[in-house]
C-alpha cells in the first residue's frame, strides 16, 4: 500500500468531491437498508389480510424509497467518479510532462510500447481504484455494516446461518479475478503485437508491395490474430464461470433462511415477512461480497502500476536548468558564437569516448562543413551544441556564455535542427512548416518554403499547403520530406542552423538550387552542415575532417585537397564516381 502514497496529493484536491461522495453513499445505503422492513411489513399485512389502502400505501413507499435511493446512488457517482477521471486526467498530464523534459538518454533506453502502456494501462489501473474501488469500498463497508445489524436485531440465529456461504462469494471473486488480470494481460500483449502488426504494414506498404508480399503478410496477421482470439476465448472462459457460481452460492443462503426461517415461523418467533426481509437483506449483500474481492484486485492491480509510474516520474532530467543557469541571458544575448575547448564525449555506462580533445571556434556567421566516414561522431558533435547530451570532459561555449549557463529555453530556442532522418507531424504542410510558431504566418512559410526548394513540389498538390500528410509524412518522398525540415528550421529564424547530412535524399541539382537559397540566409546565421558530399561543403568558409573521434584536417576545400589527407581520399572517389555515372 505505500507505494499508493504518491496519490495522497491529488485525493486532497479532490476531497469536497470524494467526501460529498461519501454522503451520498451513506444517505443511499440508508435508504435501500429501509427497503426490505417496507417488504416485510407489507408481506406481513397481506398475510393479515388488510384493505387496499394499505397495498397502495406500501407500494408508494417503496417506489419512493428506490427513486431517492437511485438519486443518491447517481449522486455519489457525480462525485466519487468524476474525482477518479478529474485525478486520471491530472495523473496523465503530469506524467506527459514529466516525459516532456526527460532527456534522450532515457529514450534510448525505454520502447515507445513501454511508454503508452504506462500512460493507458497503468493510469487506467489507478483510476479503477481511485473511482468504483474507493466507492465500492464505501458502500460495501457501510451496508455490510448497516445490513448485519439490522439482521442480527431480527434474528441472530438466522442470521448467523444464512451469512456463512457468503464469504466464499469474496473468495471465488478474488480467485476469478485473479486469474482474469493474468490472463488479460496475455490478451493485452497479444493485443499489442496484433497493433504492431498493423502499424508497421501500414507505414511498410511500399515495402510490401514492392516486394509482393501482400499474401505473406496476410498469413502473418491471419497467425497473429488468431493467436489474439484464442487468448480472449480463454479469458471469456473464465470468466463465464464466476456469475454461475456467485447465484450458486447466493441460492444457498436463500435455502438456509428458507428451511431455518420456516421452522422460527412455524414456532411463531419469526413471521412471513421477516423471512421476506431476510431474502432481501441477503440480495442486497451479495454485491459487497462480490466487490470486496473485486476492490482486493483493484488494489493488486493499482500498486505495481503505480509503482511503475513512480520509476518514471522518479527519474530526474541529467540536462537541465541550474543554479549555475544564468536567467539574465536571453535570445537577444545570442548571436551565434560557438567555441569547443578540450571536449570529450562518450555516452552513459560506456568506456569508448566519442569524441576526443575537440578544439574549434566557429565565428558569428560563418559557415562550417563537417564531413567524416560513417560513425566518427559527427551527429554526436552537433548534439552537443543544444545540450542533447552533456560534454563528458571539456567545455563548450556560445558568445562567450558556458553553454551550461545558458537557460535551455533560450538555447534551444536559437538553434534550429535538420535531423538525418525527418520527422513530420500527421498534420497539414503548413503546420509542419510552422511547428515553431503557435501561429501560422503565411509570408514565412512561404519563404522558407522557397528557400528549402519545396514551394515548386506544394503547388504540384490539391490543397497546397494545407495538404496533410500521412503518418511520419509517409504520402511525401524521401526529398520532400527532408525540404519540409528544411522549411520548418528556416521557418523558426534561428541564430545557428545545424543541417545534419539534410540532402542526402536530394538529386545534385535540387541541391544546388537549395543550397543557393540557404546563401541568403547563412549571410545573417551561424551555419553548421553535416554531409558526404564534398559539393555540399566546398563552399562553406571552413571545413572539418572527424577521423577516430578527432579533427583529423581542418581548413578550406581547397586547402583541404592541398593536404591530400582524409578530404582529399573521400574528394577524388566521389570525382571517380561522378565520371562513372556519365559514362
Amino acid at each position: 500500500m505505500k507505494s499508493l502514497y504518491p496519490l495522497i496529493p491529488y485525493l486532497k484536491k479532490y476531497r469536497k468531491l470524494l467526501l460529498a461522495g461519501t454522503f451520498f453513499v451513506a444517505v443511499s445505503i440508508f435508504l435501500q437498508s429501509m427497503y426490505p422492513l417496507l417488504i416485510g411489513s407489507a408481506v406481513d399485512e397481506i398475510s393479515n389480510k388488510t384493505t387496499h389502502h394499505s397495498y397502495l400505501y406500501y407500494g408508494l413507499m417503496s417506489v419512493g424509497l428506490i427513486l431517492f435511493g437511485g438519486f443518491f446512488l447517481f449522486l455519489t457517482r457525480r462525485t466519487i467518479i468524476v474525482a477518479s477521471r478529474e485525478i486520471e486526467n491530472d495523473l496523465r498530464h503530469d506524467f506527459f510532462e514529466h516525459l516532456q523534459k526527460l532527456p534522450k538518454s532515457f529514450y534510448d533506453k525505454m520502447s515507445t510500447g513501454d511508454i503508452m502502456a504506462h500512460a493507458t494501462n497503468d493510469i487506467n489501473n489507478i483510476r479503477n481504484l481511485l473511482g468504483p474501488g474507493i466507492m465500492y469500498s464505501i458502500q460495501t463497508f457501510l451496508r455490510t455494516v448497516v445490513t448485519l445489524i439490522i439482521m442480527l436485531g431480527i434474528s441472530v440465529q438466522i442470521s448467523l446461518i444464512s451469512l456463512l456461504p457468503l464469504p466464499l462469494i469474496s473468495l471465488l471473486v478474488y480467485k476469478i479475478m485473479k486469474s482474469v488480470f493474468n490472463r488479460s494481460l496475455k490478451v493485452q500483449e497479444s493485443f499489442s503485437v496484433l497493433n504492431t502488426k498493423v502499424q508497421e504494414n501500414f507505414s511498410g506498404i511500399r515495402v510490401i508491395k514492392s516486394y509482393v508480399r501482400e499474401k505473406s503478410e496476410i498469413k502473418d496477421f491471419e497467425r497473429v490474430s488468431a493467436d489474439y482470439q484464442k487468448k480472449n476465448l480463454s479469458l471469456a472462459r473464465i470468466q463465464s464461470y464466476s456469475f454461475p457460481m456467485m447465484f450458486l452460492l447466493t441460492g444457498l443462503s436463500i435455502i438456509i433462511v428458507i428451511y431455518f426461517g420456516g421452522m422460527k415461523v412455524i414456532e411463531g418467533t419469526l413471521t412471513i415477512g421477516n423471512i421476506a426481509e431476510f431474502i432481501v437483506y441477503l440480495g442486497q449483500l451479495t454485491f459487497p461480497m462480490i466487490a470486496f474481492g473485486w476492490v482486493i484486485n483493484l488494489v493488486q492491480r493499482a500498486a505495481p502500476s503505480m509503482n511503475r509510474l513512480m520509476k518514471i516520474f522518479n527519474t530526474k532530467p541529467d540536462i537541465s536548468d541550474t543554479d549555475f543557469t544564468n536567467r539574465n541571458i536571453t535570445q537577444n544575448n545570442i548571436t551565434g558564437e560557438i567555441e569547443f575547448r578540450k571536449v570529450s564525449f562518450k555516452y552513459p555506462d560506456t568506456d569508448n569516448y566519442i569524441l576526443k580533445d575537440i578544439n574549434l571556434k566557429i565565428g558569428k556567421g560563418s559557415s562550417l562543413g563537417i564531413i567524416g566516414l560513417t560513425g566518427a561522431g559527427k551527429t554526436t558533435f552537433i548534439n552537443l551544441i543544444p545540450r542533447v547530451y552533456d560534454t563528458t570532459e571539456g567545455d563548450i561555449f556560445i558568445d562567450n556564455y558556458n553553454l551550461r549557463s545558458v537557460p535551455l529555453a533560450v538555447l534551444r530556442s536559437s538553434i534550429g535542427i535538420v535531423p538525418q532522418e525527418s520527422f513530420l507531424f500527421s498534420d497539414s504542410i503548413e503546420r509542419n512548416i510552422a511547428y515553431s510558431a503557435d501561429s501560422l504566418n503565411e509570408e514565412d512559410i512561404i519563404s522558407a518554403s522557397r528557400l528549402s526548394g519545396l514551394y515548386k513540389d506544394v503547388n504540384l498538390f490539391p490543397e497546397q499547403f494545407k495538404t496533410v500528410v500521412g503518418e511520419r509524412g509517409i504520402t511525401l518522398s524521401g526529398g520532400q520530406k527532408q525540404r519540409t525540415s528544411i522549411a520548418r528550421a528556416l521557418y523558426k529564424k534561428p541564430k545557428i542552423l545545424i543541417l545534419d547530412d539534410s540532402l542526402s535524399a536530394v538529386d545534385t541539382s535540387t541541391e544546388e538550387e537549395i543550397l543557393q537559397g540557404l546563401k541568403q540566409v547563412m549571410k545573417d546565421r551561424t551555419t553548421i552542415i553535416i554531409s558526404h558530399r564534398i559539393s555540399t561543403l566546398q563552399n562553406l568558409d571552413k571545413i572539418i575532417v572527424i577521423d577516430e573521434n578527432r579533427i583529423s584536417e581542418e581548413g578550406t576545400h581547397y586547402e583541404l585537397i592541398a593536404l591530400e589527407g582524409v578530404y582529399f581520399g573521400i574528394y577524388m572517389k566521389q570525382l571517380l564516381e561522378e565520371e562513372i555515372q556519365e559514362m
